[in-house]
């Protein structure tokens, strides 16, 4: 029997809704794409609600034209600078010792990873279990149905910002949905483009869109570090935009029709033509200057991503080297640069194992997107995967009056 399952990336540029079909097989089609710009959205956070509930909503509206069914509720991503993450470590005895470990247990041990201190404006988004020990026995994935009397969990925790989180719910809401769920962007990312073998080797996913750069390590088959960087392709724009005295909307379209990321490729006999802020004779430029002001920006993003790889101590970790995915990631030229910085293998990574609709969102842009849609048909799959139900109880108490007289 098919079931349907929606994602919703709700990023700095656009808003995406992906409907798929899951069969019996776990096969995921996709049969519905809805893509709109995004207005009343900033750097991965809603600035404008109206504005960010009218962009969801017509992107919604679109994959519903397209797939023919009524969407009432989706996967939905998270980004933003206000996301932190910490590791923790829960322990806790097991009374049952005869049965073995059961569900409950592992929840129990997750339960206690999870009782941490977390500010008062922050709130917990995800906790993943790193490995687990039982009875001092280290390095278990999946300790249900083991015998023992210890068990201990070293576990991954994300957390957003409380008011960040409220008003994207209220967006997606607002727009007639409900969330199934949050998803960290770049952990959603991993997801789709991310090979097993690279999980399990290790390799550092950057998901680079237009207002940030979302970074998770993964190691031994799991997320081991997270973090959001506040800088993106948009940047990249605004450059172009003052380096060459174009609108913003020509600079884009500059950047994705002619940009490059390594100037020393470019021919400098390769030449186009831009308009002129105010109408007046266009301007011819010379691609390698395009090239020029797209390289030194770029060269500063995939800094700060080495930079973060270097503070989270996991440097030594990577075989696997670097997945470049997002919107900027199609830049020319991204890929080698990254080589020559990371001094480590690098690709650039797209969704993978989807039918359907495929030619629509087979781009690094749709990394996001791709994986809310699949995220529980590959996430049921493990169990040890801990996943809080995130704070919506607005619509209780908003059901609540509803039954209230007067």
């Amino acid at each position: 029997m098919e079931r349907t399952i929606v994602g919703i990336d709700i990023g700095s540029s656009k808003v995406c809704t992906l409907v798929g079909e899951v069969g019996d097989d776990g096969e995921t089609r996709v049969i519905g794409v809805g893509q709109v710009p995004s207005r009343g959205i900033r750097k991965g956070v809603v600035i404008n609600v109206a504005d960010a509930t009218a962009s969801i909503a017509a992107s919604v509206g679109e994959a519903e034209r397209m797939s023919g069914y009524k969407i009432e509720r989706a996967y939905v991503g998270l980004s933003g600078t206000h996301i932190s993450s910490l590791n923790s470590r829960g322990v806790v005895g097991i009374s049952r010792r005869e049965d073995g470990i059961a569900v409950e247990d592992v929840d129990r041990v997750l339960d206690a990873a999870h009782a941490i201190a977390v500010p008062h404006n922050q709130e917990v988004v995800h906790v993943i279990p790193r490995s687990y020990a039982v009875d001092g026995q280290t390095g278990v994935r999946d300790p249900a149905g083991m015998h023992g009397f210890r068990l201990e969990v070293e576990a991954h925790i994300v957390t957003g910002s409380t008011t960040a989180i409220q008003n994207l719910v209220k967006c997606v809401e607002g727009a007639g949905l409900e969330v199934d769920e949050l998803i960290l962007a770049s952990i959603a990312a991993g997801n789709s483009v991310l090979t097993e073998t690279e999980r399990e080797m290790g390799v550092v996913l950057a998901d680079i869109g237009a207002g940030t750069t979302d970074i998770a390590i993964f190691i031994e088959g799991t997320v081991w570090h997270t973090v959001t960087l506040g800088v993106g392709g948009e940047y990249i724009t605004g450059d172009i935009a003052i380096g060459l005295r174009l609108p913003p909307t020509a600079a884009e379209e500059m950047k994705v029709q002619h940009g490059h990321a390594l100037a020393a490729q470019v021919s400098p006999d390769e030449h186009f033509t831009v308009p002129t802020i105010g109408g007046g004779t266009p301007q011819v430029v010379p691609r390698w200057k395009l090239a020029e002001i797209i390289e030194a920006r770029v060269e500063e993003i995939i800094s700060m991503v080495q930079q973060e790889i270097k503070r989270s101590g996991y440097d030594g970790l990577l075989p696997a080297g670097i997945v470049l995915c997002g919107g900027t990631a199609q830049l020319s030229g991204i890929q080698e640069l990254g080589r020559d910085t990371f001094e480590l293998p690098v690709r650039i990574g797209a969704p993978r194992d989807l039918y359907g609709l495929v030619d629509r969102i087979s781009t690094p842009a749709h990394a996001v997107g791709a994986g809310l849609m699949r995220w529980s048909v590959t996430m049921d799959t493990r169990p040890q995967l801990h996943r809080p139900v995130p704070n919506l109880g607005g619509r209780f108490f908003k059901w609540l009056r509803a039954l209230l007289p007067g």
